[in-house]
């Protein structure tokens, strides 16, 4: 059985793969989806190279940048919006600083120099280091720093900043300009290598300064109140963290987690620190921003205080050790409700005269994994069910159950065409498209031109995930991970549905849509567990009985209101369970929850999948799709099971409407027959990509949806859907339109460690 942790818990990242970066301090980084992305920093000398991670997979990996690439820098400003980063300012050599504003597409690792205009009321950002830049909305904050008044560029004259400017941002790329808010009530002192986040709380939008250095480590907090501008002195309860510098700070939910960063050495220590006034820390505060109360969740410890004081050598990693070691200049990421922060330095010893970085990659774990997608349908057979269901940023593994569906209250149709005759009709004779409940993995391939290159992509960065290496194209969408330079960001996703297809042309306006997750879910039904799984699929052709009326009470409904309070099962719980096998022709409900080391999560909607028939073809594979100026080229492979000779294949695609219904707010769709023939490719012109349908019901993927299905002498078998994702960015750029771009010392210039 697996027990729960009660609070947050931090949790060390043993191995890694890929190209893994060099440990540094005063680097950056960000998350976009399960991303991390690292830029700048260094040790001897400043990175210049772009380092991803990918969190799911757990492997480093070195992306092909192209445009205008920025120098390396450290102690910059670094934010992100969706897919796109904004690098401002930073150390690009010793003593040499720079406020260029760089932009970083990662749909297409393409790199933009920005030249946002001037504010209309005094000058841009000077050149600096050891600033803050904060999101909010379509805005960046910027705030203080280090500045370089010296002439000579061997020089360092350093003056605190003090400054607060607003960048106006774009809604696709690009900044518009510079402005200086006018701001009352005092604000805090000029000061650098602080911290900054914004919240959005029951009032309205905050930003929140903490820390930094202005000769000296500072602890106040100040927020300011982007409604009114008004700065003030934020007043806090609990346990104040000590004050600091080239500290973290980062937001989740509606706290802000803060870590290590230098401090002042502790009084009690100081008769031994020789002159010592600054040590790296290890401690984890967090303050709830609703009720401004602070909480020490790990404390300094006294080991690390004492290690470093003069007359200590270096300290060997502990392979055992239960949180971070002290380290200030590191980087962090919420990545969901997981919080990651990567090397940094470890403290600087002066009569030693080195410093060492740290190696070391955490996260910390502050809640139970979200609730995730309906579980996709990849494959059906007679006798198994190919399901997956995409990643959770904060899972470990995921527990599948799965339900079998009470038969429906009409009579099954003798052909066992799904409540279809052969000509795809239903009893009344009208011609309806039945639902095709299920969608993809997360596996992704390129619907560009070269499908080649694509078709060997998508199966290394499968193996890469652990997942099945299959002969079919599944969902595309613009990831920073896999879409490369100058390749068309357009994608498709597939997915094999146990009904059948009719031969209708014209389906009806209450067709069910195929992505829409069923949410039938009874109270009284009993869900039986398939496993639990660190991979995203599972092939199931069995499921396990219940054991016991115990476990048979735990398994009815969703999950109890405190997970901590139902025990997982572990391998050796189904030792001894039975076995049930799928049946032909049966629809079964599935639904998946994640799980980490702070529990289980909630689980997904509810799918509905159905074994096959037997004698009716399998589902078409392999499909690939290929855009052509204002038209685009389907192809796809024979079902590898086709019980007999496929007669002819139908495509159908998603059309928009003429009326806004009911039906169409819950995400379904009408369809259409755009091809029908024994060939296994097809071309949709223009025509018909006009009048398509741009469904976002799946977390905000735009795609267009096309089905595809075989006939042999019993009928029509599964459907394959796919969707062909669309870039967001030009779907919302054309919608708007049809509406109305030497040793380097990197310690962010915190001048007294």
């Amino acid at each position: 059985m697996t027990t729960f942790a009660e609070e947050p818990q931090w949790r060390k990242v043993h191995s890694v793969s890929g190209v893994v970066p060099r440990s540094r301090h005063g680097h950056r980084a960000a998350a976009i989806r399960e991303l991390i992305v690292v830029f700048g920093g260094g040790n001897e000398g400043i990175a210049e190279d772009l380092h991803v991670y990918n969190t799911v997979s757990k492997q480093w990996f070195l992306p092909a940048v192209r445009g205008d690439i920025p120098p390396g820098c450290a102690a910059h400003g670094f934010v992100c919006e969706g897919t796109r980063i904004l690098v401002f300012g930073g150390m690009v050599e010793f003593g040499k600083y720079t406020n260029s504003l760089y932009e970083l597409q990662a749909s297409r690792w393409l790199w933009k120099k920005l030249k946002p205009r001037a504010p209309r009321n005094g000058f841009p950002p000077c050149p600096r280091i050891g600033h803050s830049l904060t999101l909010v909305g379509n805005k960046c904050y910027l705030f203080g720093g280090l500045a370089n008044d010296s002439e000579d560029p061997n020089g360092n004259i350093t003056r605190y900043m003090g400054d607060f400017y607003e960048l106006e941002l774009q809604s696709l790329s690009g900044a518009r300009s510079w402005s200086i808010p006018e701001t009352k009530g005092g604000g805090p002192s000029a000061r650098e290598s602080h911290t900054s986040v914004a919240y959005t709380g029951p009032g309205s939008q905050k930003l929140y300064i903490f820390g930094g250095m202005q000769g000296r480590r500072l602890g106040d907090l100040w927020q300011i109140d982007l409604d009114t501008m008004v700065w003030s002195s934020a007043v806090t309860r609990g346990s104040t963290p000590l004050p600091r510098s080239l500290h973290t700070a980062s937001v989740i939910g509606n706290k802000m987690y803060v870590f290590g960063g230098w401090i002042p050495v502790p009084a009690s220590d100081k008769q031994n620190a020789s002159g010592t006034e600054s040590i790296c820390s290890d401690s984890l505060s967090v303050l709830n921003l609703d009720t401004m109360c602070w909480q020490k969740l790990c404390p300094e410890q006294q080991v690390n205080t004492e290690s470093q004081l003069p007359g200590q050598g270096p300290q060997s990693d502990d392979p055992y050790a239960c949180r971070p070691k002290a380290r200030a200049g590191h980087c962090a990421a919420a990545v969901g409700s997981r919080l990651y922060i990567w090397s940094g330095r470890d403290g600087y010893r002066r009569s030693w005269n080195y410093q060492v970085c740290c190696k070391d990659l955490w996260y910390l774990e502050t809640d139970r994994p979200a609730t995730p997608e309906a579980p996709l349908l990849i494959k059906s057979t007679v006798s198994m069910l190919h399901v997956a269901w995409r990643p959770l940023a904060a899972a470990d593994c995921y527990i599948l159950q799965i339900q079998p569906a009470p038969p429906p209250v009409k009579p099954a149709d003798p052909t066992g065409a799904g409540g279809l005759d052969s000509r795809g009709k239903d009893s009344t004779g009208v011609p309806c498209l039945q639902p095709q409940t299920g969608e993809t993995t997360n596996m992704e391939a390129k619907a560009s031109d070269k499908d080649a290159s694509a078709e060997q992509q998508i199966t290394a960065e499968a193996k890469a995930r652990g997942e099945p290496s299959a002969e079919r194209e599944t969902e595309r969408q613009p990831d920073p991970q896999r879409c490369g330079a100058g390749q068309d960001t357009s994608a498709t996703e597939v997915s094999s549905s146990a009904q059948q297809q009719p031969e209708s042309q014209t389906v009806s306006d209450k067709t069910t849509d195929s992505c829409a997750p069923t949410h039938q879910n009874p109270d009284e039904a009993v869900w039986f567990d398939v496993g639990v799984f660190k991979v995203l699929f599972s092939e199931v052709s069995h499921y396990f009985l219940l054991a016991d009326s115990n476990q048979a009470s735990a398994a009815v409904s969703s999950r109890p209101p405190n997970t901590k309070e139902r025990k997982l099962p572990g391998a050796q719980d189904y030792q001894s369970r039975q076995k049930q096998e799928l049946a032909p022709g049966q629809t079964y409900r599935f639904r998946v929850a994640g799980i980490n080391f702070f529990g289980q999560g909630d689980f997904s909607a509810v799918s509905e999948f159905k074994t096959c028939q037997p004698g009716f073809p399998g589902a078409p594979s392999a499909v690939k799709i290929t855009k052509a100026n204002d038209s685009v080229h389907i192809t796809w492979e024979a079902p590898t099971s086709p019980s007999g000779r496929i007669l002819e294949y139908s495509m159908y695609m998603a059309v928009r409407k003429s009326r806004s219904t009911s039906l169409e707010r819950l995400g379904q769709m009408a369809f259409i027959r755009i091809y029908r023939g024994t060939k296994t490719s097809c071309s949709v012109g223009s025509a018909h990509l006009d009048n398509a349908q741009i469904d976002c019901s799946a977390s905000n993927r735009p795609a267009v949806v096309f089905r595809i299905a075989a006939k042999n002498e019993q009928g029509y078998g599964p459907a394959t859907q796919i969707r062909w994702i669309q870039d967001f960015s030009k779907l919302r750029g054309s919608t708007s339109k049809a509406d109305g771009n030497a040793e380097v010392d990197l310690d962010a210039a915190d001048s007294s460690s």
